[in-house]
């Protein structure tokens, strides 16, 4: 049985920082396992929401369901008591279903359902492929608004309305019309969080659309630095979030938009400059060129210097 009922994890995660920890692989693209047990004890060591392994920054895209019943299982045997873990539901619907019930059994205490393999398709197509995964699961689960999966307001109330373990939207898409509509027409029934990439840079102006979290790729190395960020966007300081976007998101984001997919791949390279390799990215994503980790260790070095 998971920890939390989805009522209770959906209070616990709307009032934290949130987390998608990294999944280490070997030089051979193996799951580097004891490499994931001392990274999980770090991250859940400090103050944080709640952790989403294998998901997009866990590069969950690339792991069997193996796979990821080893990542789920081993960050829900590591993580510190407190710390809700969160797996993920990925590829076609059944496949989807497959991931929610491994990631049950293997002891996650929530779920986030990542958009469908590859086709676009209609609002009905999306509430089927989000009904069959929420009728699978105890698990609460959290949409996600991205891609080929941008639930209209009407979908995902009448979604909030039949499922009770819908607990959560996760928006990766910056629609401030879209989220407008999500959030009057399903009010606190559900929780809502900030899921674009790098979504410290968009995290105070969406506070205002009533997004009280978002999660922290970045907090994979800089977790001091992501916390404290977090602290100034719910305490509402523009000041110290503009200089903290001046002086090392805006910049990290100019290397991490040198290359495609490097969304993921900055992060293990962030690792890397503070001394804590979580081994390379698996294809089709490349890691970051010689050139740009020094850049990114340069950057990193002059906000966190004891890191470095």
């Amino acid at each position: 049985m998971p920890e939390y009922s989805p009522a209770d994890l959906a209070e616990t995660l709307k009032d934290g920082l949130l987390s998608f920890p990294v999944t280490p692989f070997t030089e051979s693209l193996a799951v580097d396992e004891s490499a994931l047990v001392k990274h999980l004890e770090w991250q859940s060591s400090y103050d944080i929401g709640g952790l989403f392994v294998a998901g997009g920054t866990g590069e969950g895209f690339s792991l069997t369901l193996e796979e990821s019943r080893l990542v789920v299982s081993t960050a829900a045997e590591t993580v510190r008591d407190g710390v809700p873990v969160l797996g993920s539901a990925t590829g076609n619907t059944a496949q989807a279903v497959e991931f929610a019930q491994m990631a049950e059994t293997a002891g996650a205490d929530g779920l986030l359902l990542l958009p469908p393999y590859l086709t676009e398709t209609t609002q009905e197509g999306l509430r089927a492929h989000a009904a069959a995964v929420l009728e699978s699961t105890d698990l609460g689960v959290i949409l996600y608004n991205r891609a080929n999966a941008i639930y209209s307001a009407d979908t995902v109330a009448s979604l909030a309305e039949a499922y009770p373990n819908l607990i959560g939207f996760k928006d990766g898409v910056g629609n401030f019309e879209q989220l407008a509509r999500v959030t009057a027409a399903c009010g606190d029934r559900l929780f809502y969080l900030g899921g674009l990439p790098t979504a410290e840079t968009y995290a105070l102006s969406l506070l205002k659309m009533g997004m009280s979290t978002y999660s922290s790729a970045m907090f994979n190395f800089l977790p001091e630095f992501a916390l404290e960020f977090y602290r100034n966007v719910r305490a509402e300081d523009q000041q110290a979030v503009q200089e903290k976007l001046r002086d090392f998101v805006l910049p990290y984001l100019d290397i991490r938009d040198r290359g495609n997919g490097y969304g993921v791949s900055i992060v293990k390279a962030g690792l890397r400059a503070v001394g804590r390799d979580a081994g390379p990215v698996r294809p089709p994503l490349r890691d970051l060129s010689a050139e740009e980790q020094k850049m990114l260790n340069t950057l990193i070095g002059s906000v966190a210097p004891a890191a470095v």
